[in-house]
């Protein structure tokens, strides 16, 4: 199905959002719970009802705001909870952004950019620990062309070792490209395009990036669409929160993702939200224009979750563990773990080199020790591919996750793709503690669900694997 993309005009109303904001200011608490009542139905919200819990000062109100939230993030997601991996392919790049460890103008970072064997070598490392899903990420530099980004994928997906299998979704990261671009992208069978906007107020834009093909502030806000266009139906986006008054990111976040609905039916499959963390000679990542404290982090996914509640909402190892435990509950449904953040990271073994990282990480978590934790925390670590082989993507599967679909078919193969993990891959401790968070899963499944996952649970003891419903 063809879409029209508009002419290229800056839909982000900066005018517009400030009046809604000034609009909402010190809301009356009654105005408050009547939004949050709404939100509980899982149906959304407006810029206008999202404005007024950003303005939230009350602290019981902030208890309200999170409980409401940790109930729709249970009506949709219930306990399961997505894990992949970041893999950087190279951290060579043309801008120059006053955050970033890859600024072109860092001389100190040492670039690198994997050859086809070396990626293989990395995607074997992280098959060893148990990653299914990866998101590969690469540097913007010019020379980095469509062709041989989607050379690189497909080298992804071809690694299968003998004992761990394959990767069997690979979501990408890489610079703004043309429709042609990405259709060469969508032609290898890449999940999710990743195209983050930094910031949306178009003068810290342009303070924040200095050169390079990423100075196009247009040119970036469109990349979903093009993606789209090409026939990726899954989209993620993102703002990096710290550059900008983070009120005015949510609001223009969400003024994106309805801007790709009106066009094309559907908005973005994902939305992350990382705050500035300490880079390589990147002063402004130490000192952040506008730092978010724990506090309004936490409202940040809490509201988020209420405003777009069947968007997946993805939290990286930027964040301590401590702090990614909290957010669980109140809106994350996808986190990265065992991350390494440069060129060849999971096959070297003196990993700690801050010389070659885009950022400072302070989750150093193994994956086992993440998914140990998770369980003790209740919820089931989840792998599962299945829509996307199964062409429940885009418009289709938001259609589906608004009738229930989630709980019957996701959850299930949730546990099928940890039944895997712990076959192959977990210690014992880990296996010990998933097995009976499976075991107490499996009675709690409706009935006409719990013969069909048990009998394919056995089949995965007995060596099959990639079963899903």
């Amino acid at each position: 199905m063809q879409h029209d993309i508009p002419e290229l005009e800056n839909f982000i109303d900066e005018q517009a959002i400030n009046n809604t904001l000034k609009h909402a200011a010190k809301p009356e608490r009654a105005n408050v719970l009547e939004i949050l009542s709404k939100a509980r139905n899982a149906k959304g919200l407006t810029l206008e009802e999202t404005a007024t819990l950003l303005q939230i000062t009350d602290p019981e109100l902030d208890e309200e705001l999170f409980a409401a939230a940790r109930d729709v993030k249970k009506a949709i997601y219930g306990n399961r909870l997505v894990l992949f991996a970041p893999m950087y392919i190279t951290n060579e790049c043309g801008n120059s952004c006053l955050y970033c460890g890859f600024n072109v103008t860092n001389k100190d970072l040492t670039r690198r950019t994997l050859s086809s064997e070396e990626i293989r070598k990395d995607v074997i490392a992280l098959e060893a620990q148990g990653h299914k899903r990866l998101l590969l990420v690469y540097g913007e530099h010019p020379k980095l062309k469509a062709d041989w980004i989607a050379e690189t994928v497909q080298t992804v997906y071809d690694t299968v070792s003998e004992k761990s299998g394959e990767i069997r979704r690979a979501n990408v990261n890489c610079a703004p490209l043309s429709v042609d671009g990405f259709r060469k992208l969508q032609e290898v069978g890449i999940g999710t395009y990743q195209c983050f906007q930094e910031t949306y107020h178009q003068k810290t834009y342009s303070s924040v990036h200095k050169g390079g093909v990423k100075k196009n502030f247009l040119w970036r806000l469109y990349a979903l669409h093009r993606a789209m266009e090409a026939g990726i139906e899954d989209v993620g986006m993102g703002a990096l929160f710290g550059l900008y008054d983070y009120k005015f990111e949510m609001l223009a976040l969400l003024t994106h993702a309805q801007e790709l609905e009106k066009n094309f039916g559907v908005g973005p499959h994902t939305i992350s939200f990382p705050r500035l963390e300490p880079a390589l000679n990147a002063d402004m990542a130490y000192n952040p224009p506008c730092p978010i404290n724990d506090m309004t982090f936490k409202r940040i996914v809490a509201i988020l979750r209420l405003a777009v509640p069947y968007t997946g909402l993805i939290l990286s190892t930027r964040e301590s563990a401590g702090l990614r435990r909290e957010l669980l509950d109140i809106g994350v449904s996808q986190i990265s773990a065992g991350s390494r953040t440069y060129p060849g990271a999971y096959s070297d073994p003196e990993y700690d080199r801050p010389e070659v990282q885009q950022f400072c990480i302070s989750d150093n978590r193994s994956l086992d020790e993440v998914i140990h934790n998770i369980v003790d925390a209740g919820y089931i670590p989840s792998w599962c591919t299945a829509c996307y082989r199964l062409g429940r993507t885009g418009e289709h599967f938001m259609d589906l996750a608004k009738r229930g679909f989630i709980q019957q078919y996701c959850l299930p193969n949730s546990l099928l793709t940890f039944q895997e993990y712990l076959e192959d891959y977990a210690t014992e401790s880990t296996r010990k503690v998933g097995k009976a968070c499976i075991s107490n899963e499996v009675e709690n499944c409706p009935e006409d669900r719990r013969t069909v996952v048990e009998s394919r649970l056995k089949r995965i003891e007995q060596g099959e694997r990639d079963l899903y419903l």
